[in-house]
Formats: C-alpha cells, sequence, structure tokens
C-alpha cells in the first residue's frame, strides 16, 4: 500500500502539462508491454495491471487539477 501513497504523493508536485506528458509516457510503455506479453509471456504480467492501474491515477489527477482551474 505504501507504493501507492508514494505515487499519489509524487504526483502533487506535478502541473497540468506534466501530468500529460506522464499519461501519454506510461499508455506507451503500457502498449509495449502488452504487445511483448502477447508475443511471449512476461515474467511478471501483474505490472501490466499495475501500469494500467498507474495511468487511470494520472488521469484521475488530470482531472482534478483541470477543475482546479
Amino acid at each position: 500500500m505504501s507504493k501507492k501513497l508514494d505515487f499519489l504523493s509524487s504526483l502533487k508536485d506535478l502541473n497540468e502539462v506534466d501530468l500529460k506528458a506522464r499519461i501519454q509516457e506510461d499508455e506507451l510503455r503500457l502498449k509495449k508491454l502488452e504487445f511483448a506479453h502477447a508475443i511471449s509471456p512476461l515474467e511478471n504480467p501483474m505490472s501490466i495491471r499495475a501500469l494500467r492501474k498507474d495511468v487511470a491515477r494520472l488521469k484521475t489527477a488530470l482531472a482534478k487539477t483541470a477543475v482546479k482551474h
């Protein structure tokens, strides 16, 4: 659980532009992971789920910053 809290606390320092860049980065990583997993199974397929959840958290943080402004 502390990994999630660390992730969320690191998002507080990011502005809207940084969040959008991070979302694009992570979505690209997610696509690459999913493609690699389709070709040959990953050693840790749970990393796909974790990355997908991180992207969702980033999008939620972006939505919250958009509401504030």
